[in-house]
């Protein structure tokens, strides 16, 4: 017997056939075949694109950035009891375009522009993001085929993960540590417990379609969002992958209550020329100076993320350097000299490896990020993205360019079917058709619960990584620290008084029987905590200097005075690049690094609350020669080869770093204790 699944309606009516219900989306009073759930979703989505017009499949193409209600102060500009924002705004610029263009109220996109994907920027409660998609779907089930509106969201639980449009009053999902800090657990277990903790937060808010997760290999040790990757192994990062889009998207395939995932950056983003990023012209290309390198370190993760069935995959901005690659790479035998989401060649090779599913554009390559396409119109470029392969454009309004492209020849009725095809399947794969709604209060009831807490701290435990314990000085015990003064700094940017003293606060609370000051000239023991940065996300500001000193907003003559004054001095770095660590490491008795692991929880490791298990899941290099730039651009390491293997291709130079005990801060190295 056939069960029924859930419906939802707030507009149209259910009618009932057989027994069963089903929502009548079209209004004509009968079951016609894409209202139909007894139906696979490749049969449902090619019924309904037969009966799309070109206009209503157009919409479909685009992904946008879209404010939440909560975010427009005018709340005359607002509808749903002020959920959703309703501003038209003449021009709208934001760091991933330079279109120019209008930028629509949220019914004008919905109802007018037959738009159903946006990208949710804010970090809110999870009632107030599912009440703001059910105020959308409410609007997108009031139009003539129902079709409901999907949300998409960068990574959201990891602490330190890139976020754009938060607000002060925003409350993030359970925080875990960052993505490397995941892969430096070395554990996949705790990367599958992660994945069906987290989907639980997305799906209980409505939120049903992810940015995430990169498969890219963190091959350049300066690339700026090399630590959103689940570091340099391509085999951890495969495995990982694997089990990232499994947990989040519900098995073996695509569940109606799974979170859609889009793997990013094909062909793999960390093959990059010396740390620069494709966000801006500088960084434009992908190098592969390395024979073989793009099959056998950048490829893996993404056929890991195939294999597992992911949902869709974004291509990179950036375009293969033919001018600076070893030739052939494998499958791809010459460079076409294109940006990635308009390169057939490339596109082609990702459809090879089995994707059947969508291929989504990076945001911008209409207009601010087009690499190799700058010279055509807009309407050229989607037309070559299109023809290329590439079905959806990312965080654009620009249905008009897509429109335009289209009455002009420059892609087929053919791919525009495709597209809508694919793009359909996933929206009836999830069950939107059925049931697009999600409960506000269990929301709020299953985010940031207690289980998901519990699980995300011991994460944070096993991500700290004891790199150097000289004479055996740690752990710190309550007992070994008797009639001693302990002091704590942290240095990071922005840094307030006001965060340094909560930070000492909370430790000073979870460790009583430690005393505690917060002057380094009358302590015997210092636990310096560090987060250096250096870099930026869309503009270049030049090759990164990865240097721990004041340029990275480290005050390393005041980490001086204090080893000066201190018998014992423990260092916890929280790295986002595999730092030089020359300048710091000497220093140090102990030293110990995190991936935006939590500062209480590095402290807790120095006092013994657990024994340090973490492995690192980068390498370190050993010197500012080991990556250093000659006057012709070539990096004295291999760009897009991982640390661990980098020494393989220096004619017998020294990549890795070896501190004072002799300790190689290479891909897995991890010292621990037995607490008693």
């Amino acid at each position: 017997m056939t069960q029924q699944v859930p419906l939802s309606s707030r507009v149209k009516q259910i009618i009932e056939v057989d027994g069963l219900q089903f929502r009548d989306l079209d209004g004509d009073g009968e079951l016609t075949p894409f209202e139909d759930w007894r139906l696979a979703p490749a049969e449902r989505a090619a019924d309904l694109v037969s009966r799309m017009s070109p206009d209503e499949k157009l919409g479909l193409m685009v992904i946008s950035s879209r404010p939440m209600g909560i975010s427009q102060h005018d709340t005359e500009l607002t509808s749903h009891d002020g959920a959703v924002d309703e501003q038209h705004l003449p021009l709208k610029l934001d760091p991933h375009t330079s279109a120019g263009i209008p930028f629509q109220g949220t019914t004008e996109m919905i109802r007018g522009m037959h738009v159903r994907h946006f990208i949710m920027r804010e970090e809110p409660t999870g009632s107030r993001i599912a009440t703001w998609i059910n105020a959308m779907n409410e609007i997108a089930e009031d139009t003539r085929w129902g079709i409901p509106v999907i949300v998409a969201a960068n990574s959201k639980n990891e602490a330190g993960g890139f976020k754009m449009g938060a607000t002060p009053e925003d409350l993030p999902f359970t925080q875990w540590p960052g993505t490397l800090g995941l892969a430096a657990t070395g554990s996949v277990d705790v990367i599958e417990d992660f994945a069906a903790q987290s989907r639980a937060e997305w799906l209980a808010a409505g939120l049903r379609k992810g940015y995430m997760y990169m498969a890219d290999v963190f091959t350049d040790p300066r690339w700026f969002r090399g630590h959103g990757t689940f570091g340099e192994d391509p085999e951890f990062v495969s495995r990982a992958m694997d089990a990232i889009v499994r947990g989040f998207q519900g098995g073996d395939r695509l569940a109606a209550d799974g979170v859609a995932l889009t793997t990013k950056h094909f062909p793999g983003g960390g093959a990059r020329e010396n740390g620069t990023d494709p966000h801006y012209a500088e960084g434009r290309f992908n190098i592969y100076p390395t024979p073989g390198s793009l099959e056998e370190y950048h490829l893996p993760p993404f056929q890991a993320a195939i294999d597992a069935g992911t949902s869709s995959v974004m291509p990179y901005y950036a375009i293969p350097s033919d001018e600076k690659s070893s030739t052939p790479q494998g499958r791809v035998t010459q460079f076409e000299q294109l940006g990635f989401a308009f390169n057939k060649e490339i596109l082609d090779l990702l459809r090879s490896m089995g994707h059947r599913g969508y291929i989504n554009s990076d945001s911008g390559i209409l207009s601010k990020m087009a690499w190799g396409a700058e010279e055509l119109t807009t309407a050229q470029r989607v037309g070559l993205a299109v023809m290329a392969g590439t079905d959806m454009f990312a965080d654009t309004n620009d249905v008009d360019a897509v429109r335009d492209a289209f009455v002009s020849g420059f892609f087929t009725s053919a791919r525009l079917d495709e597209a809508a095809q694919l793009l359909l399947e996933e929206l009836f794969t999830l069950g939107l058709f059925e049931n697009p709604y999600a409960d506000p209060a269990e929301a709020d009831r299953i985010v940031r619960n207690t289980e998901a807490a519990a699980a995300a701290e011991d994460a944070h435990r096993r991500s700290v990584v004891l790199a150097k314990n000289h004479d055996a000085v740690l752990p710190l015990t309550p007992a070994s620290l008797t009639g001693k003064r302990v002091y704590v700094e942290l240095m990071a940017k922005e840094l307030t008084v006001k965060e340094l003293d909560a930070l000492r606060s909370r430790i000073e609370q979870a460790h009583p029987d430690v005393a505690f000051t917060t002057d380094h000239r009358g302590a015997d023991v210092a636990i310096v905590l560090m987060k250096p940065f250096v870099g930026a996300y869309f503009e270049f500001v030049g090759v990164a200097d990865l240097a721990i000193d004041d340029h990275s907003h480290v005050d390393i003559e005041k980490v001086r005075r204090i080893r000066e004054s201190v018998d014992t001095l423990v260092i916890g770095l929280n790295a986002m690049y595999p730092w030089l660590l020359d300048a710091i490491e000497p220093l140090a008795d102990g030293l110990l690094v995190g991936f935006e692991s939590r500062y209480e929880t590095m402290v807790d490791a120095v006092l013994g609350e657990y024994s340090p298990s973490g492995r690192l899941p980068i390498t370190f290099p050993i010197d500012a020669d080991a990556i250093a730039v000659d006057a012709d651009g070539r990096c004295a390491s291999p760009n897009d080869v991982p640390g661990y293997a980098k020494e393989r291709h220096m004619d017998g130079r020294p990549y890795v770093y070896v501190d004072a005990d002799g300790n190689r801060y290479e891909l897995g190295h991890g010292l621990t204790y037995d607490v008693a």
